[in-house]
C-alpha cells in the first residue's frame, strides 16, 4: 500500500499519480509500493463473436416472424 511520509498517511493505489507522486503534497511516494493502474485499452471484438450476434439476430427475427404469422 503506498505510503506518503510527508502527509503521514496511506494512499489508495488509484490516487497516486502516474509519475509516482502524492496527489496532495506532490512528493514522491515509496516506489516499491505503488501499483500500476489497470489499462483501459480493450482488445478488439473477435469476428466470430460478431458473426454469432448476427446469426442470433437473424434467428430471433425469424422466430418473431413465425410467432406473428401464428397469431394472425
Amino acid at each position: 500500500m503506498p505510503w506518503c511520509a510527508t502527509c503521514d498517511r496511506y494512499l489508495a493505489a488509484p490516487t497516486v499519480r502516474t509519475d509516482g507522486t502524492c496527489p496532495t503534497c506532490g512528493r514522491t511516494v515509496d516506489a516499491s509500493s505503488v501499483i500500476a493502474p489497470p489499462k483501459d485499452d480493450l482488445p478488439p471484438v473477435p469476428w466470430h463473436f460478431k458473426a454469432l450476434l448476427g446469426a442470433l439476430a437473424v434467428y430471433l427475427g425469424w422466430r418473431f416472424f413465425e410467432m406473428a404469422a401464428w397469431f394472425f
